[in-house]
């Protein structure tokens, strides 16, 4: 390099280097003092924005949880009662096949009752029928003339009974006695004055003793009739016995003998007598 061209290159290098030491002037500082704050200002609301933003993305997603749980309880509540529900509904479904069981039973019973009520009624129109017909052949076709009688063959007529004293070799209890007279459409004989008094005492043979309808009931003597013993004096014994049963005998100083009705006895049945139109 010649000597002229170093010494330019010094004084420029040399420019350059006070340039680099010495400091800018005070308006180019105060620019920059100036952009410094404003960016960092903006920093500041940038980051206060920031964290706004981001307290209120923290309660969103706090308040989606609690609704996503609340949603979660409702849920299972709802579930919970839906269960409760069908359960309920089972239930009750099946109470209603119970009754419709019940209420189908009900009719079948119903049904059978009305058929044994028809055969029942087809039964008594039958038996009314042979009754019928019984009476006619027993109290009208059983004796020689063409009247019918008010009582039938081998019964006794007295006022408005009638009477039949059973084969004195026969016996039974009391009770069976009586049953016997049913059968027959008669009770054993009761004598509510003298006069059918008279008519039990006639049809008592010999001294045997026959059942009649008098027995101790509740410690008083009663007839099969319901009605009260009320000539005292006609029973040898005043004291009622229960299970004593009366025995109309003759020949002795009481026609009444105050028994046992499991004892076995002959027996005397009274019905009514037919009443016969003129």
């Amino acid at each position: 390099m010649a000597e002229g061209e170093d010494e330019v290159y010094e004084n420029y290098a040399w420019g350059v280097f006070k340039a680099a030491n010495n400091p800018p002037p005070a308006a180019k500082r105060g620019e920059e003092t100036v952009y410094d704050s404003a960016g960092h200002r903006r920093f500041q609301h940038l980051a206060c924005c920031l964290g706004i933003l981001c307290v209120i993305l923290l309660g969103g997603i706090i308040g989606l949880c609690v609704y996503i749980a609340n949603l979660t309880r409702d849920n299972k509540n709802l579930a919970d009662q839906f269960g409760n529900l069908k359960q309920a509904y089972n239930v009750s479904e099946s109470n209603n096949t119970n009754l419709s069981a019940e209420v189908q039973e009900l009719k079948t019973q119903k049904k059978n009752l009305n058929q044994k009520i028809q055969n029942m009624t087809t039964n008594w129109n039958e038996l009314s029928i042979s009754g019928a017909q019984w009476s006619i052949d027993s109290y009208c076709l059983a004796y020689d003339d063409d009247k019918c009688q008010p009582c039938q063959s081998g019964w006794v007529e007295f006022q408005s009974g009638c009477y039949q004293s059973n084969d004195p070799y026969s016996w039974k209890t009391w009770e069976e006695a009586r049953e016997d007279c049913q059968g027959q459409n008669s009770d054993l004989a009761v004598a509510r004055d003298s006069e059918e008094k008279e008519a039990i005492y006639e049809n008592s043979f010999q001294y045997y003793g026959y059942w009649i309808g008098l027995r101790v009931e509740d410690g008083r003597w009663k007839w099969v009739d319901g009605s009260d013993l009320i000539e005292s004096s006609w029973i040898d014994l005043p004291t009622a016995v229960e299970g004593h049963c009366a025995l109309s005998v003759q020949g002795g100083d009481t026609w009444l003998v105050s028994v046992n009705c499991d004892e076995t006895q002959p027996w005397i049945c009274q019905k009514k007598a037919l009443s016969l139109s003129v």
